[in-house]
C-alpha cells in the first residue's frame, strides 16, 4: 500500500526534523519502536542540505566483485524507474557485493542524471564518492562512507524489495532523513504525520518551558513529561 502525498504535504514533511517525525510515528502505534529506521552504520554525509524526503526507487547493487561485467539492461531499468516514479525520488541501494566497504555506488555523473530525473538523494549501506561535487548539486548522501574508486559498479535488480540495516524497503516507500539519520514513514499514516509532529513539538515545548521555569519541581516535571 502506497500513498502519494501532495506537493504541499511533501514540503511540510521537509520542514520537520527526522527525530520529530519518528516521535510522531510512534503516536499511531503502527510499528515497533525499534523498527523502520536506520542505525549508525548509514550516516548523513551532506548535513548542510537539511531534510530529504521522497519515494523510494530501490536497487540491489554490487561494486566489489572482481572482474564483474556491467549490466546495461539493469542500469537502463534504473534510469527508467527514476523517470517514471512519483516525485521526489529517493534512491535506496542495498549493497550485495562481497566487500561493501570498498564500494562506491554513486558519484557526480550519476547524481547529475538522478537530479535531472527528479531524485533528491541516495541511501545505501555501501559507499559513495565525489562528495563535494554531489553536495554542490544539492543531492543528499546517506551511506556507510566515502570511497575514491567506483570499482565494478553494476545494478543487479531494480525496484525490488531491499533490506538495509535490518529495515525492509519496498519500491515507493516514503523516506525521510536529515543529519540525525533516516526513517521510513508508514503509508497508512503518511498524510497524518505532519499534524502529529506539530503536536509533538507543542508538547515538548511545554515540557522544556516548564523545565526552565523558576517554579520547576520534579513532581510537576513528571506530570508533564508523562502526560498523554
Amino acid at each position: 500500500m502506497h500513498t502519494t502525498l501532495s506537493e504541499e504535504q511533501i514540503e511540510a514533511l521537509a520542514a520537520i526534523d527526522t527525530p520529530t517525525i519518528c516521535n510522531a510515528i510512534e503516536a499511531f502505534d503502527v510499528r515497533g519502536r525499534v523498527e523502520g529506521f536506520f542505525g549508525m552504520d548509514i550516516r548523513c554525509l551532506s548535513p548542510e542540505l537539511g531534510v530529504m524526503t521522497g519515494y523510494a526507487v530501490t536497487a540491489r547493487v554490487d561494486a566489489s566483485t572482481p572482474g564483474a561485467p556491467p549490466n546495461q539492461a539493469a542500469w537502463e531499468d534504473w534510469v527508467r524507474a527514476m523517470d517514471g516514479a512519483p516525485k521526489p525520488v529517493v534512491l535506496v541501494f542495498q549493497d550485495v557485493g562481497p566487500n561493501p566497504r570498498r564500494s562506491a555506488h554513486c558519484g557526480e555523473v550519476m547524481a547529475t542524471l538522478a537530479r535531472r530525473l527528479g531524485t533528491v538523494g541516495l541511501v545505501t549501506d555501501g559507499g559513495v564518492r565525489d562528495i563535494l561535487e554531489v553536495r554542490g548539486l544539492g543531492f543528499h548522501y546517506f551511506a556507510a562512507g566515502l570511497v575514491p574508486s567506483h570499482g565494478t559498479t553494476r545494478f543487479l535488480e531494480v525496484n525490488v524489495p531491499v533490506t538495509l540495516d535490518g529495515v525492509h524497503i519496498q519500491p515507493g516507500d516514503l523516506i525521510h532523513g536529515d543529519i540525525n539519520g533516516v526513517t521510513t514513514i508508514p503509508a497508512e499514516i503518511a498524510g497524518q504525520v505532519v499534524e502529529a509532529a506539530q503536536r509533538v513539538r507543542e508538547r515538548e515545548a511545554g515540557v522544556m518551558a516548564y523545565t526552565r521555569d523558576p517554579d520547576f519541581s520534579l513532581e510537576g516535571f513528571f506530570l508533564r513529561m508523562f502526560a498523554h
